[in-house]
């Protein structure tokens, strides 16, 4: 199979058919023992565009999902979260493949009118890069483990007008035990926090001493997020536990430090430093700034005299 043209999976029928799998037995979700997937002993490189949420918690050897290009603490088990339309790439060489572990697949209809399905995009880490997984205890592992066997026993029984709700706040309970973790690896990973954090100041320092800002504007979270290779929610969500402020924020506070530095050492107008800052209006500028500050440019200015 080739990588070049990821495959689409529409339902999740095909994506039992496609692994090898017998048909599942509900058609909107299913719980899936990666064991139990059979390796086509054969070269791999391939990308999937799934129609479905994928929850997966994977242990491997000689495979490579697209995630995990950072060192983490946690190395038990990893974990990574992908949205309808989001792609999900898979390498394996001809040595054989071990993996071990569950994919919990929900399709968006098993959530209509349903709370879950009004907030579940709510969870930042669905829109995480893949290489910013969630890595597990062994003690977490076991958690989520216990609550995917309990959704899949679930649906394997008699279905009564119970058994929806009870499935839905099972993958509730799960994605909220799966933030807390997250939070907990924000924490972990203070060292690595901090090196994104020395990055961040650097690539704002370096665009805030570029022509880019009158060309181009105030840089958006996506473009940073980019200059650093990770995603903008995991940045925003990584700054805040460090720092409590959002991405957002930090480019505004490098904005804000900008301007008082040419409001207080140049004769420009404020005018001029709106524009040199990148804003078409002087309005919009100084409304940031006396948000910021609690004094507009001008008094900020006269502070100085």
């Amino acid at each position: 199979m080739s990588g070049i043209h990821p495959i689409r999976i529409k339902t999740i029928s095909e994506f039992h058919a496609l692994r090898g799998l017998p048909k599942p037995q509900h058609p909107l979700i299913t719980v899936v023992n990666i064991k139990d997937i059979e390796p086509s002993g054969e070269p791999v490189s391939v990308t999937f565009v799934l129609d479905f949420y994928a929850i997966s918690m994977k242990r491997g050897i000689n495979i490579k999902y697209k995630y995990g290009q950072q060192q983490y603490d946690f190395d038990e088990g990893v974990m990574f979260f992908t949205a309808p339309g989001q792609v999900l790439g898979i390498e394996a060489g001809k040595e054989p493949v071990i993996q071990s572990g569950w994919v919990l697949l929900v399709h968006p209809d098993f959530l209509w009118n349903t709370n879950l399905g009004k907030t579940i995009r709510n969870y930042e880490f669905f829109d995480y890069a893949l290489n910013e997984a969630l890595f597990l205890s062994e003690k977490e592992e076991k958690m989520l483990i216990d609550i995917l066997q309990f959704i899949e026993h679930e649906y394997s029984s008699n279905i009564d007008k119970f058994s929806k709700q009870i499935i839905i706040s099972q993958i509730e309970t799960l994605l909220n035990y799966s933030e807390r973790f997250y939070n907990r690896q924000f924490i972990t990973r203070e060292r690595a926090n901090h090196q994104t954090l020395e990055r961040l100041e650097k690539v704002l320092a370096d665009y805030f001493n570029s022509d880019d800002l009158i060309t181009k504007g105030l840089p958006t979270v996506q473009y940073i997020a980019s200059q650093l290779n990770i995603s903008p929610g995991y940045l925003s969500n990584s700054l805040k536990v460090l720092t409590g402020q959002n991405a957002q924020q930090h480019i505004h506070n490098k904005l804000i430090e900008k301007a008082k530095e040419k409001l207080s050492t140049t004769n420009l107008t404020v005018s001029e430093i709106a524009y040199v800052l990148g804003f078409e209006h002087l309005q919009s500028f100084s409304k940031l700034f006396k948000a910021k500050t609690q004094l507009s440019p001008l008094e900020f200015r006269q502070s100085f005299n």
